[in-house]
């Protein structure tokens, strides 16, 4: 949105420490930033984030330099200062910057950080208005608490494994550690919330969450069935245990996404395809016809599917109202002429690297304008200003 100023973004004054890694914390801190907040990300001297060592794919510099793919997806907009906590001077360092916090986010297992003195309620105590939001695998309580969590794990132990992949295969993971997006995603709510009940009541609080009640939690419709009907839902592999058709279907050439969401368009799909046969079959009228019958049914729109092309199915199958797209790589994702007039792919400013891809914030605020052309931080990039100045030595975000 052009034209925005810096003044005009949402979280303006708002400044963020970030002790956390991988992807769940920076996922969340990462939103803060692209809201307007300043983000300190702190990081281990010589490696930093566990993820800046997780390639490849890297992105190299002329100079030889080079980052990570996986680091840059997560933490853009942010500044970053190298420390060890585990020294007193680290410590005293990370604490005085949290005194001028208003926000704190980490993801050390639990308890660890208050060797250091870096705990909620020591840290609290000295800032009554910090929100630290601690994000843990399994919660700060309960039998679990202190193992480590990683997303894989937890899609297993959650649920979301056993509902994902064919019938008759293994269990799957999803394709991107979504729980680890959306563990980000509930926390920088929890964090959202917190910060407009200071606004009344002048106090911060411990915002806190976990890998796997995030998970639980996403299963939505999924885990409501199991509670209606206390059984295990199955696999469907690409269909939809409530919906039919709701599925992938090879064409001549290439596979495409069909979504029938209601009986009107399951009858207009019957008159694409020349089976209104199936249309006024008294067993597939009606969506639960359809699921009680998908094996009966989905064979014979398979059979007519495999006809045409999928250029001429979208076609005909968009210009009837009925939702439907081609199952896309990622070339074709960013190659899609709509996903390029919305702007998704981003060009941000690296220090190293000069022009850096990435994809844009899908926040779209009409008077405050999201900041996501910034990049990455090099490790320890603005340490030397930190140290010598806590927060007065980060830079407006211009």
């Amino acid at each position: 949105m052009p034209g925005q100023n810096r003044a005009a973004r949402a979280l303006e004054g708002v400044r963020v420490l970030d002790l956390s890694r991988v992807l769940a914390g920076p996922w969340a801190t990462q939103l803060l930033a692209d809201l307007g907040a300043e983000v300190i990300k702190i990081e281990r001297p010589g490696t930093g984030d566990d993820t800046r060592g997780w390639g490849p794919p890297w992105f190299t510099a002329p100079d030889g330099s080079r980052e990570a793919a996986y680091f840059t997806c997560a933490n853009r907009g942010k500044r970053s200062l190298a420390v060890d906590i585990g020294t007193p001077e680290g410590a005293a360092l990370v604490a005085s910057l949290a005194d001028e916090a208003d926000v704190l986010v980490e993801n050390f297992k639990v308890g660890g950080l208050a060797r250091y003195g870096l705990d909620q309620a020591t840290l609290r105590a000295r800032n009554p208005r910090l929100i630290y939001c601690s994000i843990s695998g399994f919660g700060q309580d309960g039998p679990y608490a202190s193992l480590p969590g990683y997303d894989f794990i937890v899609q297993a132990m959650g649920g979301l494994m056993s509902l994902t992949g064919e019938p008759d295969g293994q269990p799957m993971k999803a394709g991107v550690a979504l729980t680890d997006i959306l563990t980000g995603l509930y926390a920088c709510n929890g964090i959202l919330a917190a910060l407009h009940q200071r606004e009344s009541t002048g106090l911060g609080q411990w915002v806190e969450t976990s890998l796997l009640d995030v998970q639980i939690a996403s299963l939505a419709n999924q885990a409501a069935a199991y509670l209606a009907e206390g059984r295990d839902p199955p696999r469907h592999g690409n269909a939809h245990p409530s919906i039919v058709p709701y599925q992938a279907f090879a064409t001549s050439t290439r596979t495409i996404a069909l979504a029938v969401g209601n009986d009107a368009q399951f009858r207009q799909l019957c008159v694409l395809l020349e089976r209104e046969d199936l249309s006024r079959d008294p067993n597939l009228v009606t969506n639960a016809g359809r699921v009680a019958n998908r094996d009966r049914l989905i064979p014979a729109l398979e059979e007519e599917f495999l006809r045409r092309s999928a250029a001429e199915w979208l076609d005909a199958l968009r210009a009837a109202g009925i939702p439907a797209g081609p199952v896309n790589a990622m070339g074709d994702v960013f190659a899609d002429p709509h996903v390029q007039a919305r702007g998704v792919r981003r060009v941000m400013q690296h220090r190293a690297l000069g022009e850096l891809p990435g994809v844009a914030c899908p926040v779209r605020l009409s008077a405050s304008a999201p900041r996501d052309d910034l990049g990455p931080p090099v490790l320890d990039e603005h340490g030397d200003a930190l140290r010598a100045d806590g927060w007065a030595g980060v830079s407006p975000r211009g």
